[in-house]
């Protein structure tokens, strides 16, 4: 049986990981084993916060609108109560966008949820 040398493919695997891990900080970017284990561990992170950005970016949405509507003399809660009587079925993130940038508009979709608030 003929010997099979494995240093090309070895070296070629560590320098993958070191390429990836390019930018880390102290031996995490030059020392193979701990490179690894950081990358590892950033996929983690990676995998977990691109699922945690949707729940911030929602969050973000709801304290504009609040802090929006507010100026209307009413809270957010009534606000989206409001606006499902009145058959408006705009999404939190246009309505946060509109309230951000064309708050002329955002004021005429308030006027109309508030015609349907029961006092």
């Amino acid at each position: 049986m003929t010997r099979i040398k494995r240093g090309v493919m070895s070296h070629k695997r560590r320098k993958n990981v070191l390429r990836r891990a390019k930018g880390f900080e102290n031996g995490k970017k030059n020392k193979f084993i701990r490179a690894k284990e950081h990358l590892m561990h950033a996929g983690v992170y990676a995998f977990r916060d691109r699922r945690a950005k949707k729940r911030t970016m929602r969050a973000l949405w709801l304290i504009r609108l609040n802090a929006a509507v507010r100026e209307y003399g009413i809270s957010y809660s009534r606000f989206i109560n409001a606006a499902k009587n009145a058959k408006i079925d705009i999404d939190r993130k246009v309505l946060s966008d509109l309230a951000l940038n064309n708050p002329e508009i955002f004021a005429k979709i308030v006027e109309k949820a508030k015609t349907q608030i029961k006092q």
